[in-house]
């Protein structure tokens, strides 16, 4: 078994990097895969840099090229649930794009039942697990997540709730869920809370991007660790 994990950015895969051993380094597609073992289980990371075209094409080559059999999405989130604090985990059970028109997918390839990705069922028990095992003073939610190309405002904030009633919004993880879908391989996706409603804005993503980048990977790594 192999595990593809993709981050957005430097900043979120960094903590993984750390903690790879036997590392060995190729490119492809202008990427960077980082091969070796966490927790002795095989392992390709990578940032695929920020946007679902971008995540897309580096979870394809996890697959075709790195026959990675699941497909973690690693990284940070905008919080958009009213309980979300920062650093709050969000686990996805399911994923949407917010900026796609509903019928692209469910009339055209590849003809979905909904617009929404499951993530696998046997990672979200496994999250579960490592989830009732954590003694942490930040929460983890399991729930729904959207993705877009933009940072949220508070009018786009209260619209998206509206019609989705999602935990948390990124750009990449319905892109991840997506690639994975067509592919028939596992996906979960999970991400830390960098900004909230009451603390929003660019600035708050950047702020707390590396903290929340680490209690993430921490989390995947306790997951992988189950395996």
């Amino acid at each position: 078994m192999r595990i593809g994990i993709v981050c957005a950015g430097d900043s979120e895969v960094a903590p993984f990097l750390s903690m790879l051993k036997e590392t060995s380094v190729t490119e492809k597609s202008l990427l960077k895969f980082y091969e070796g073992k966490i927790e002795n289980r095989d392992v390709v990371t990578l940032f695929s840099g920020v946007c679902k075209v971008n995540a897309a094409i580096a979870v394809q080559i996890l697959i075709d090229i790195y026959k990675c059999d699941i497909i973690i999405n690693a990284g940070t989130a905008g919080g958009i649930d009213e309980r979300l604090e920062i650093f709050d985990t969000v686990v996805s059970t399911e994923v949407a794009y917010h900026d796609v028109e509903e019928d692209i997918l469910t009339d055209f390839h590849p003809w979905m039942p909904s617009v929404y990705f499951k993530a696998d069922e046997r990672l979200i028990v496994l999250a579960e697990k490592i989830a009732n095992q954590l003694e942490s003073k930040h929460k983890i939610f399991f729930g729904r997540m959207v993705t877009g190309e933009k940072f949220i405002e508070d009018e786009e904030r209260e619209k998206m709730k509206a019609i989705y009633e999602p935990l948390s919004v990124d750009m990449e993880s319905a892109a991840v869920a997506h690639v994975c879908y067509v592919n028939k391989v596992p996906f979960i996706a999970v991400r830390t809370i960098t900004d909230t409603a009451d603390h929003s804005g660019v600035d708050n993503f950047e702020l707390n991007c590396n903290e929340a980048s680490q209690l993430c990977a921490d989390f995947v790594k306790m997951m992988l660790k189950e395996f």
